[in-house]
């Protein structure tokens, strides 16, 4: 039987990096340490202050033994997770000396609210006494979208559990929050996991992200991780996993990957695109001009069509933006601007109910006040078919 875990001397309180009285972790270390100092944390026990492990961050207010009395500190910092902070990120609340993220609104590419499904990581909340993800708790984070915690993979937790427990939960994961450990991932001897698959990630406000000992997990050399952080204290540590130039052929990014990597196999794993993007998959064009549906182009995300625009011929646009009033030409009738199924009959008016009718170029008019509505004639039905 090998011994895995590194037997510290006594005067080092249970953490170190080393045998020695000399490999002890600082005491505000938590987690391990790969050095003495208190910048030399994988964790922190309380606060991270720049990169370095504190108790608390600079206070509002200090205590002057000069004049006995507080005065203002104008090195003062704020509390944003685990963080020591100068200032507040934008949208976050500051509350007397720390930032409140209660509430966090994301406005979308498409003037839509994203809703954050806030769960509780390890070591906080319902999960206060856990210690790492495994099959007890890995149903609580299916479907969240934000994680106030940390998200831990240990081999005590997912031995013999492995990749399919971690697939279970990252497909919607797009935001992490640091604990006040300082940590927000940790994955450790996982070799039943081949890559991340965190295809839905896009920001880690607060944290340092530690990928080590993960002997079969490829694709995590390839990631731009400081275009998810938010601050720049943040910081990875990624070592002793598979090598890349000893990554089975086919172990690359997808050509349609921008240069910020990928987190895994295929068009779906980028962390963005060269080209378009439809979904969560990175595509060489839109379907502009041909294609079973019609799309047009958002900048760079490839929006398809309504369903009441009619599918042109082949090098013609079907749509030109999104919604029934975008269409090049209406699929069964047109209403004002927009393409409708069929012209309101009978519809609830502000004063009375709502009568049109179809002409020749299937445009929908209002009926006369005192006609009698009659069935439309079939010549200008379309057929099902």
């Amino acid at each position: 039987m090998s011994l895995t875990k590194t037997v510290c001397a006594e005067q080092c309180d249970g953490r170190c990096y080393g045998p020695y009285v000399s490999d002890c972790c600082h005491r505000e270390c938590a987690g391990g340490c790969y050095g003495p100092k208190d910048t030399d944390c994988f964790a922190c026990m309380n606060f991270n202050d720049s990169g370095a492990c504190v108790t608390q961050c600079p206070q509002t207010f200090v205590y002057n033994p000069t004049t006995f009395q507080l005065e203002h500190n104008h090195n003062a910092k704020y509390t944003y997770g685990a963080f020591c902070v100068k200032k507040c990120p934008r949208k976050v609340l500051s509350v007397k000396s720390a930032c409140s993220d209660s509430v966090i609104v994301f406005p979308s590419s498409l003037h839509k609210l994203l809703v954050l499904a806030a769960c509780d990581g390890i070591g906080t909340g319902s999960l206060v006494s856990a210690q790492t993800v495994d099959s007890s708790n890995i149903d609580k984070f299916v479907n969240c979208t934000k994680i106030n915690g940390n998200l831990i993979f240990l081999v005590t937790g997912i031995h013999g559990y492995n990749k399919l427990c971690l697939l279970k939960l990252i497909p919607t994961l797009s935001h992490f929050c640091s604990h006040p450990s300082g940590l927000s991932l940790l994955i450790l001897k996982q070799q039943g996991i081949t890559s991340l698959q965190f295809q839905s990630l896009k920001q880690i406000s607060a944290g340092n992200i530690y990928i080590t000992d993960n002997s079969n997990l490829c694709y995590y050399h390839t990631v731009n991780w400081t275009s998810l952080f938010s601050t720049p204290s943040q910081k990875t540590v990624i070592h002793r996993n598979k090598r890349a130039e000893n990554s089975a052929d086919g172990m690359v990014c997808n050509e349609l990957c921008s240069s910020d990597g990928c987190w895994g196999p295929g068009p779906d794993q980028c962390l963005s695109c060269k080209r378009f993007i439809r979904g969560r998959t990175c595509i060489d064009s839109c379907n502009l001009y041909d294609g079973e549906f019609r799309e047009f182009a958002n900048g760079s995300v490839c929006v398809e069509c309504d369903p009441q625009c009619e599918k042109m011929e082949e090098n013609m646009i079907t749509c030109y933006g999104p919604g029934p009033d975008h269409c090049t030409k209406c699929f069964h009738f047109k209403d004002g601007p927009n393409c409708v199924e069929k012209c309101p009959d009978g519809l609830q008016g502000a004063n009375s109910f709502i009568f049109k009718y179809a002409d020749e170029d299937r445009e929908c008019h209002p009926c006369h006040p005192n006609s009698t509505l009659l069935p439309i004639p079939s010549s200008f039905l379309r057929s099902s078919n």
